[in-house]
Formats: C-alpha cells, structure tokens, sequence
C-alpha cells in the first residue's frame, strides 16, 4: 500500500464510523441523544426494489417485530414486480404491509419518490447494485435510516462516492447497515472475537470459497426492450452487478478482511466463461480465481464459480501459526480447540433488528467503511481476472471507468462485450 493509498485509508476511516462488530448495541457505537425515528418509535418502510432481495428484507423486518413497523411506499423499476411482492407481502403481514396505490412508484425515478414520501423514516435499498451510490445519495439527502444492500458500488467511481456519503451519513447522524449479514451471526462474531484474540495466532494464509450452480434468469419477452431486459437480468451484466465475484463472492472476501481487519493489497486473477455462453446470460464470467496479497505479504485463494454439476463450497477458512480456524462452521482448531453453537436467529432477520434498535435508541452506526473495502476487494479481483493483469489497489483506487450507461431509459442499449483477458483493460 503507498503512503498515498495508507493515508486516504486512514482519513476515510476517521471520518467516518465503523459499525461494531456483532449483534445489538456493542461497545463502538456512538451515543447520539434524540436520533430516533423522526420523534416516533414507529418505523415506516420505503422499499427501492421489490425483487425476491427487497420483499425479503421488508419480511425480515415484519419477522423481527411483531408491532411498530410497517410497509409505506414502494419503487420498483416495473409495477408487476410492485405488484407481486406487495400481494405477497400483504398476504403474509396483512395491514403492516398494505401500502396505497398512491404510493407505489416505477421507473427509473420511482426511488425519488420513495426518499420524498414524509412518512418514510427506514429506507431499503434492494435495486441492483450499479444503482446503489445514487440510491444511498438520495436516501441520506433527505434524512432516512438506510438498509443498503451489498455491494454498495460496481465500480471505482461508485466507491468513491460511498465513501463522501459515509462521511456524510456519519455528519447527518443516519445510521446505515450494509447487508454483509455474517457481521450479524452469532457463530461468526464468536468465531472472530477467537481469532482476533490470538486462537489461532498470526493469520498467514486464507481460502474463500463461493462455487454453486447456475441462478436464474428470465427469458426475454417481445415487447422488453434491450435495457428492460438488461435490468430484469441484472445478474448477468456487470454495469447492474459487478459480475458475481462482486455480487456474491464479496460475502466470503468480507469475512477475510474482517479477520484480517483490512484490505489486500494486489490481486492476481483469471476466470471465463466457459460454460454460461449463451446471449441470454449478458456478457458476465462464470468463474473466477483470485490470488489475493495482503500488506503483510500472506495470500488469500478466492474462488466462485456459478456452474451446474460441479463440486460446490461456500466457506471461508483461515491458517494460523498456532492453529486454523474454519469461520463457515466456527471451529478452531490447534493449540486451542473450539466449536460454536448453532445460530438463535437468523443474520437476514438481527442486522434489521439491530439496526431498528440502534435508531431507537438514539445510537449511530455505520458499516459502509468495511463494507466499501470488501466491495473494492471483489472490483479489484474482477478487474485483474478481465484484464489478464496483476492488478494493485492503488491501481484500482485510481480508475476512473464508470460502468454505468450515460442515459437511463427503455430503449435500445448495446451488450458490452465479454471481456479477454490480455485484451480488456479492467
């Protein structure tokens, strides 16, 4: 890491307050006298993003408190979603979640909507994630408590704008909380509390692991138009996901860098797409290996993979000097041996419960600082696997490429080209 990058590191990480580790209100988190929820305990929702992540979340709420919270407004790109998850919704949790007409939005605007809307004081953000910096911008522009989703960028330039809106979220006093959900499971914070504590003494090398089979996609309709079909397809186009290393792979390169309490400082990678070739599946990677360095010189294997029929993992494992630790099944082993009990509750349902009683309580917190290290981690893989080269974060940190398409409306837009390594630059 140069002095350059260090100090940057440094200043962000002042300026802004990380969340602690672990579930309810932990030693970490800033006493902030009067931040409840605009006066009231109450928490009204406003969802941005209605897909199967954003109905989900909304659900996770509801599993997490019986009373005192309810559903408000809703945007979703396309009303059928809307409409879909609010019948589904409404179906399960009866009034908490029934929203007016009025006040549910589409469009590529309809998050605007939602951020206005008075009554929204708890804003979800569950699009896809190339439109999460705007998203957040809008939400801590006008004053809301945010869920946001991981990854909370795509790309070099939308990092750094999380970054000033951390800063700005930390100077507001609105809480946010990123969705890296194993920072809310108890077996994991057990696990770490062990590792950070010298269980398994120095770390000097990791393995993180996300190989599965195929998602799914949606098959095109006639009347969609190129960027409908784009976005109702997010998965598969980099400029909406960051390709699957960033948007689903971040969750075992986070938990790395929370063992190792911070960021690699070069990747060395390769991927393809070898299996997933149809035109239907965009222009993403099927998989990725990454050799990662971190500023002490141990390395970290990544791999994640979305191909059917093969061998599957998603774990994290780390190597000591005195001991290993495997974080995915909270076991350590070595000169000290450990094995953790099975979660209480559910990680999807505590980072909402901790979150709605930070804000109750009048305590601030904030995980976009991590959250945007563990995100860069999987951009900086990404870049090296599509180019071919060994890329640095300096040299990532300085890319100015947007992904994102200059205009955003129904029409026509262009499948950007599979990347070749030694050909793409990023």
């Amino acid at each position: 890491m140069s002095e350059q990058t260090g100090s940057t590191r440094r200043d962000f990480l002042k300026t802004t307050t990380a969340a602690a580790v672990g579930s309810g209100l932990a030693s970490g988190w800033g006493v902030i006298p009067g931040a409840h929820a605009q006066g009231s305990d109450e928490i009204r929702i406003g969802l941005i993003g209605a897909g199967g992540r954003g109905s989900g979340a909304v659900a996770d709420v509801f599993k997490g408190h019986e009373t005192g919270v309810r559903l408000v407004a809703v945007a979703d790109m396309f009303g059928d979603r809307s409409e879909q998850a609010l019948k589904r919704l409404s179906q399960q949790y009866g009034a908490r979640a029934a929203v007016k007409p009025e006040h549910v939005f589409t469009g590529f605007d309809g998050y605007q909507k939602v951020v206005a809307h008075p009554e929204v004081n708890y804003v979800i953000l569950a699009s896809p994630p190339g439109f999460r910096p705007s998203h957040l911008e809008a939400a801590l522009a006008a004053g809301k408590h945010v869920f946001c989703e991981k990854p909370v960028a795509v790309d070099t330039p939308g990092i750094k704008k999380v970054m000033a809106l951390s800063a700005q979220a930390n100077a507001k006093k609105l809480s946010v909380v990123t969705g890296l959900q194993r920072h809310h499971q108890q077996g994991y914070i057990e696990t770490m509390k062990r590792v950070h504590g010298g269980a398994i003494g120095d770390i000097v090398a990791m393995r993180a692991y996300w190989n599965q089979g195929f998602l799914w996609k949606r098959d095109r309709q006639p009347a969609w138009s190129d960027m409908e079909w784009q976005v109702r397809n997010w998965l598969y186009f980099t400029w909406l996901s960051g390709d699957h290393i960033v948007e689903q792979h971040i969750h075992n390169l986070d938990v790395i860098n929370w063992a190792k309490q911070g960021h690699p400082v070069k990747a060395m990678a390769m991927g393809g797409r070898q299996v997933r070739t149809d035109k239907a599946y965009g222009h993403i990677f099927d998989h990725f290996a990454v050799d990662y360095e971190y500023p002490d010189g141990s390395h970290m294997l990544s791999m994640c993979r979305q191909i059917d029929n093969c061998a599957n993992s998603v774990s994290e494992a780390l190597v000591g000097t005195k001991g290993t630790a495997q974080c995915d099944k909270y076991e350590i082993a070595g000169a000290t041996t450990w094995k953790g009990d099975k979660d209480p509750i559910s990680p999807y349902v505590q980072e909402h419960i901790d979150l709605i009683k930070a804000i109750r309580g009048g305590v601030h917190v904030n995980e976009l600082p991590y959250t945007v290290d563990s995100t860069m981690t999987a951009i900086m893989g990404r870049m090296s696997a599509y180019s071919g080269k060994a890329i640095t974060w300096d040299e990532a940190m300085a890319s100015t490429e947007s992904l994102m398409p200059a205009t955003l409306q129904l029409g026509p837009i262009a499948t950007p080209p599979v990347p070749m390594p030694g050909q793409a630059t990023n």
